[in-house]
């Protein structure tokens, strides 16, 4: 599955047009690197999603193309969630 259709599955971004702009500006990681929209996520992977100065970190645990919003959070486990110093 792409990354941009994951981030809007799981309903860690609430739209696909948007978790595509934020990975084009490099605000999406994938196992450490920055990812392009088109990324393939695998089960496994760990997905970081930089908001502001807030950066969330997340594990993927399922794939599916469609599943019900109560049922979303069950697509990933979060690893980390963390406030960051744009200044660093």
């Amino acid at each position: 599955m792409r990354l941009d259709k994951y981030l809007k599955v799981s309903r860690i971004l609430k739209r696909r047009t948007i978790s595509k702009e934020m990975a084009d500006s490099e605000r999406v990681y994938v196992n450490g690197k920055a990812a392009k929209p088109s990324y393939t996520v695998k089960i496994g992977d760990e997905v970081a999603i930089i908001f502001g100065q807030k950066k969330l970190t997340v594990r993927v645990m399922m794939l599916k193309e469609n599943i019900k919003k109560e049922e979303a959070s069950d697509l990933y486990e979060i690893i980390s969630e963390e406030y960051i110093n744009e200044l660093e």
